[in-house]
């Protein structure tokens, strides 16, 4: 996720080394960083402005939410923005609020799901252009479900986040999904897993598509991604009906997989 340039960088340093300390001078620029994610100002001030206060939230919650008046309701409003970068960053923010930012920020975890619901079912997110946004939107409600799930009926709409989470393009937010897809299978989730294991399959090929992992595949969530692959593997028949599924490029990437982890 996000903040290019040398400056954010360096700001994201700043956040994470010290933290709340770092409040007294974020108070001094709130009232240029609210501006900059005023409606009429360009994509790239808004994106910038919502990647400082994304960092605000994950670094120095939940301090972070006495300043919650003055840019929820803009991030709310930019999860469905017509420019992607925006989009991007505003579900990011989303997601660490559900994470990190405490108890005061509840209520808008429970108003952000619909919204992420609109953009990741739109076809237009589907799109080569789209696809960081749709994403973050995918990563944040799957990270609603996991650290508010009294925000949400998580029975009644984990079948459908389950239905999304082939990712391709972004680590960090992958990382985070699949994480929780982990923490599913490792307690056996009968919607996850499926009557009679009869979603192994799909969770096989999301494996075996996940180019945006390989790079990560010495840490978690990837190892435990392999894990259960061996699992299966010991079954016999359960492996054969599930290899027997993928299509030749998947199945040699899951003897691949199990040559080199």
């Amino acid at each position: 996720m996000l903040c290019t340039n040398g400056r954010d960088l360096r700001k994201i340093s700043l956040y994470s080394r010290y933290k709340e300390k770092v409040l007294p001078c974020f108070e001094q620029l709130l009232p240029f960083i609210v501006k900059l994610i005023c409606p009429h100002r360009p994509w790239p001030d808004r994106q910038r402005g919502l990647c400082i206060l994304d960092d605000v939230i994950k670094h120095c919650s939940p301090s972070s939410s006495k300043y919650a008046e003055y840019f929820l309701q803009p991030m709310l409003q930019y999860v469905c923005d017509n420019s992607q970068e925006v989009q991007q960053a505003a579900a990011y923010g989303l997601g660490v609020m559900a994470q990190y930012g405490g108890e005061n920020y509840r209520p808008f975890c429970t108003e952000a799901l619909p919204l992420l619901v609109r953009v990741i079912q739109s076809t237009v997110s589907e799109t080569k252009e789209n696809i960081n946004a749709r994403e973050n939107c995918i990563s944040a409600f799957g990270t609603i479900m996991k650290f508010k799930p009294d925000c949400v009926n998580v029975g009644k709409v984990l079948p459908q986040w389950f239905s999304w989470i082939q990712l391709h393009e972004d680590k960090e937010e992958a990382f985070q999904t699949f994480s929780y897809l982990c923490d599913l299978l490792e307690v056996n989730h009968p919607i996850v897993i499926g009557p009679s294991n009869t979603n192994l399959p799909k969770i096989f090929s999301i494996i075996a598509e996940g180019d945006c992992m390989r790079p990560l595949n010495t840490k978690t969530p990837w190892k435990r991604l392999v894990y259960v692959v061996r699992q299966v593997e010991t079954s016999g028949r359960l492996w054969t009906e599930c290899v027997g599924q993928l299509s030749p490029e998947q199945q040699d990437a899951i003897r691949e997989l199990l040559k080199s982890a």
